[in-house]
């Protein structure tokens, strides 16, 4: 708590009058770029498993949670005992069964527990709608998986996989709905990928880094803007047939 508040002192005394200049102009808006920065280099960092990075990084993101508040405070909007006090009382509250002296209190999903808190229509309602598409449906997915709305097991994924690819067939042969099916194949396979513990997003990262490297291995080959395409591709499946045995 000591070096916790010493954060807080730091941040007060950047923003008062006498301060830094940046510190002191910065709005709640305007720092979310910077948050949303480091928010992806904490990612980054966990992703690397670099600790070192991750406790720099955990640093940076904690500064602007401080920033935020500080804002707020400035108007009295809340202060740091508030939000403290509302992360305490929601761990509790969606965890009766654990801290609770009554012992009668039943083990209920972390989304029915939110949807009964915040009086929503829905176990599916409260996922940011800026979320990236890939997060979103996934989140969505865990939603409706945490009261029942699931496969059971993952060759009914996979079926459903395959069908939704012969949907899109479909469609790109009439011409038609091609857009909502396409949307329905990406859907499907973000949930194959939550029932294989697969981070989707991580997962398509890693093979655009890939396709990246084999494809600027193929540029230092050859040139390729006068090569056919039938002949790029017998360098490419040379590449990767290369890539793949020093595995």
């Amino acid at each position: 708590m000591e070096k916790f508040n010493e954060l807080i002192k730091i941040v007060k005394k950047l923003r008062a009058p006498g301060g830094c200049d940046w510190d002191r102009e910065q709005t709640h808006k305007s720092l979310i770029p910077y948050l949303l920065e480091e928010t992806h280099e904490v990612i980054e960092s966990i992703e690397d498993n670099d600790y070192d990075a991750l406790k720099e990084e955990l640093g940076d993101l904690m500064l602007h949670v401080i920033f935020q508040v500080d804002l707020a405070s400035d108007k009295n909007k809340f202060f740091i005992d508030d939000v403290l006090d509302g992360i305490n009382r929601k761990l509790v509250n969606r965890h009766l069964h654990i801290f609770s002296k009554d012992k009668n209190h039943k083990k209920e999903s972390w989304e029915k527990t939110k949807k009964k808190e915040k009086k929503r229509d829905s176990v599916l309602d409260g996922v940011p709608k800026s979320l990236p598409a890939l997060l979103q449906s996934r989140r969505i997915q865990e939603k409706a998986a945490s009261v029942g709305f699931d496969w059971d097991n993952n060759k009914k994924v996979l079926d459903k996989v395959d069908e939704e690819i012969l949907e899109l067939k479909e469609a790109i042969i009439k011409n038609d709905g091609i857009d909502e099916e396409l949307g329905d194949v990406l859907f499907s396979l973000v949930n194959l990928s939550r029932h294989l513990d697969i981070e989707p997003e991580s997962s398509l990262k890693k093979s655009t880094i890939k396709f990246i490297k084999r494809f600027k291995e193929i540029e230092k080959e050859v040139d390729i803007e006068k090569l056919t395409l039938d002949e790029l591709d017998e360098i490419w499946n040379r590449n990767k047939q290369k890539n793949n045995l020093k595995k």
